[in-house]
């Protein structure tokens, strides 16, 4: 059974772009610079963020901070937006989710531009991936997608099944799937027998939000299992949607929790911060064809 570590194709991830970062200073003396906005004192959010920021200094990407109390007003966070927007001397923009209950997400997401669009969460950048366009890319199933293909995991006629549909993970998962070629079956909280869909997957992909949702029982003998999953338990303890104890003696590869998919999210949004700082900085210039963040 293979361990497919996150940590180590995030590290590879991190280590490209910053070469790649430094490329483009040579071309630019403007640094690719990342806004990030966070509404509100939530501990985890808090803790996203330093990481977040925290990759950003290793790799070359300035950030600017944009810190709002809770009780921010829904037009302060979009005008905020707006002038964000508006400076190019920002080149991608982080908006911390979940806001606090009483903001609209959808509103403050879709006030974002298109090619700063640093998440790859705007609904033109969705409807890219729908499309088969370039375009950001969500960072947690691009991060899901790397480990794949990091691990040499074949995806062109597997079958594949997503349990969950968020448009965070599991509905821009399944469409990256299809377009690999793989045969993409949905699942979610009305699925009848969860089960018979998971026996059937060469390729199980869990963002269900339920800890060990995901038994021994209900896969099969050489199954490769993501698990998007972060839950905490009430001792504390961190662990995916997967129960890995029953789970992984039947898988022939699997994601552990933490240090799965978790820091593939990060690499992913310094990873399109990048691009979207090339594309700006340089608008006549392709993404170099053997880039490595690409």
């Amino acid at each position: 059974m293979l361990i497919l570590s996150g940590k180590e194709v995030a590290a590879k991830v991190l280590a490209d772009v910053k070469a790649d970062v430094a490329l483009l200073r040579r071309k630019t003396p403007a640094p690719p610079t990342l806004a990030v906005i966070l509404v509100g004192e939530d501990p985890a959010s808090q803790i996203y963020v330093r990481n977040k920021k925290r990759a950003a200094d290793e790799v070359g990407i300035a950030t600017r901070d944009y810190l709002f109390p809770q009780g921010c007003s829904q037009a302060e966070l979009l005008a905020t937006i707006a002038g964000i927007n508006r400076d190019p001397a920002i080149h991608g923009i982080l908006l911390q989710l979940p806001l606090p209950e009483g903001m609209d997400e959808d509103a403050a997401v879709a006030a974002i531009a298109p090619e700063k669009d640093a998440d790859g969460l705007h609904p033109m950048n969705l409807g890219n991936l729908l499309g088969g366009k370039p375009g950001a890319v969500p960072c947690t199933p691009a991060g899901c997608v790397q480990i794949l293909d990091h691990y040499g995991i074949p995806l062109e006629g597997a079958e594949a099944v997503v349990i969950g549909r968020s448009r965070l993970v599991g509905k821009p998962l399944a469409q990256l799937l299809l377009g690999r070629n793989a045969t993409v079956t949905m699942c979610h909280t009305r699925t009848r027998d969860l089960a018979a869909h998971c026996r059937r997957a060469d390729l199980l992909c869990v963002a269900a939000g339920r800890a060990g949702v995901i038994t021994g029982d209900m896969v099969r003998e050489g199954v490769v299992v993501i698990d998007v999953g972060v839950n905490r338990l009430p001792t504390g303890k961190v662990t995916g949607d997967v129960d890995f104890p029953s789970v992984s003696p039947k898988a022939r590869a699997i994601t552990p929790v933490p240090g799965g998919v978790g820091p593939m999210t990060v690499a992913m949004l310094m990873r399109n911060t990048y691009r979207a700082a090339f594309r700006q900085l340089l608008p006549s210039h392709p993404l170099p064809s053997g880039e490595r963040a690409g």
